[in-house]
């Protein structure tokens, strides 16, 4: 009879848990439904156009014409318009994660005067539209000169007040133990944000991050009122909309200027999904 290892685990078949599978359904479901509109842009940037018009319409390019998305690149001078958003998103991002990581740390760690009044201002400052306050600040780009620059298409948008209440939140998470800490081990409290909090806080700035790039590259309205009629500075957005007016009978070149747009946004998210979902989580799981 062969021996046993009495230390040996029994093993249980593994349970068909319906549940875990219907998730993973419903998930891929909604994935389709959310990119399903990009791949029918992808497909229909390769077909012709008289191709598009057909009903039913094609799912898949049998002759591809892959000569639309250089077309785009010239006729809309994509280069020159992605080169500006790509500055102008930059300074956003930048400026927005450096004022709203200054005012998080002191919200979450310092104490002065009206502390509490000042973060709900912070708060108020999400409940305006921008339409409201879109009049004012062209009037007031324009009357410091700033017109058709990088300085009135960035500026009024380097603070932001949700950035502030997301990092302020994710600060409050970093236990009191490790600013005394710190304290006693001659921290100050830049060194401190600098060494601990921001580190710690990671996930949460990255997806700050995330979305100001989200949002300054998808600005079309500011750009548009702030911008001359030269591409000095105008931004991918509007280079698309005059894209789509000088190429009314070709939608396929319309559409491949749209994909090249995109590209970028899909590269970020692709990049920082990580750092996404575990800001997003954060809180859930203690």
């Amino acid at each position: 009879m062969p021996a046993t290892d009495a230390t040996a685990v029994p093993t249980r078949p593994r349970r068909f848990n319906g549940r875990i599978v219907a998730r993973y359904l419903l998930l891929t479901l909604g994935a389709v439904i959310v990119l399903f509109p990009v791949y029918m842009a992808v497909v229909n940037s390769l077909l012709l156009p008289s191709q598009i018009a057909h009903q039913p319409p094609p799912f898949f390019p049998n002759d591809p014409q892959w000569h639309t998305y250089p077309d785009a690149w010239k006729a809309g001078h994509l280069g020159i318009y992605l080169r500006n958003s790509a500055v102008q998103t930059i300074i956003i991002v930048a400026g927005q994660l450096i004022t709203s990581i200054l005012a998080a740390f002191a919200f979450a760690f310092l104490e002065f005067p009206l502390k509490k009044t000042l973060f709900i201002v912070f708060l108020m400052t999400l409940m305006i539209p921008f339409e409201v306050t879109v009049a004012t600040n062209v009037t007031t780009v324009t009357s410091l000169g700033w017109f058709n620059t990088f300085q009135g298409l960035t500026v009024p948008f380097l603070a932001t007040g949700f950035g502030v209440f997301l990092l302020r939140q994710a600060f409050l998470q970093i236990p009191r133990d490790l600013k005394e800490a710190a304290q006693l081990d001659g921290y100050g409290h830049l060194r401190f944000l600098w060494s601990v909090a921001i580190p710690l806080a990671r996930p949460a700035i990255a997806a700050l991050g995330v979305f100001s790039f989200l949002g300054a590259w998808n600005q079309y309205l500011w750009p548009l009122l702030v911008t001359g009629n030269d591409n000095s500075v105008r931004t991918v957005q509007i280079g698309l909309k005059q894209l789509l007016n000088t190429q009314l009978d070709q939608i396929n070149v319309s559409l491949a200027g749209t994909i090249i747009a995109i590209a970028p946004l899909i590269i970020l998210l692709v990049v920082f999904q990580k750092q996404l979902v575990r800001s997003l989580t954060a809180g859930a799981v203690k």
